[in-house]
């Protein structure tokens, strides 16, 4: 008994064109491949900034939101995306000095399709994690202003107010630190 392999998917041709030739994987044309392949071997090789960030967003970490890393978007990789919200966050290292106008011709592309920008140095993110963990909360929904008419609202990341004030304990669900006892002294 003999066993049947089956055949790879031909590629349409017209009549007289040559030989049919196998088709790319769905969802990879000319470049693209190159792209998906470069995206992963930057997921395997991540920066130690790249790392620590990666941490606090991935899973639903961070306000519930699904991040990714190292997606292709265009003809760019970008290092962390939210879809959802059209957040794209970039990790600048020393490399980046050099490259302020190929960085510049991104963001307006990226900004182009609808997405908002986020950079921050490798540094940033190594000495600053709640700051940066902080701007990014505060870009995807921001506090209104006690001036604006809508109230008083509190900081999730200051500390807890005395216990003489009897208000307690008050957390913020959308707070990137709710629920992990951090910033707040423990």
């Amino acid at each position: 008994m003999s066993k049947t392999i089956p055949s790879p998917q031909l590629s349409p041709r017209k009549q007289g064109e040559g030989e049919n030739t196998p088709l790319p994987p769905a969802g990879e044309g000319k470049g693209e491949r190159a792209i998906l392949t470069n995206a992963k071997s930057l997921r395997q090789n991540q920066t130690d900034a790249e790392q620590k960030l990666w941490y606090h967003l991935r899973a639903h970490r961070f306000m519930g939101l699904k991040f990714k890393r190292q997606k292709p978007l265009g003809h760019y990789i970008v290092d962390f995306i939210c879809v959802e919200q059209k957040l794209i966050i970039e990790l600048d290292g020393g490399q980046h000095a050099e490259q302020k106008a190929y960085d510049s011709v991104r963001d307006t592309w990226s900004r182009g399709e609808g997405f908002t920008v986020l950079r921050f140095w490798n540094n940033e993110v190594m000495r600053d994690m709640e700051g940066v963990l902080e701007q990014i909360r505060l870009t995807l929904s921001p506090d209104p202003s006690p001036a604006s008419g809508r109230g008083e609202q509190t900081n999730p990341l200051s500390p807890d107010p005395s216990p003489a004030s009897g208000r307690g304990e008050q957390t913020n669900p959308l707070s990137p630190l709710a629920g992990r006892g951090l910033g707040r002294g423990e």
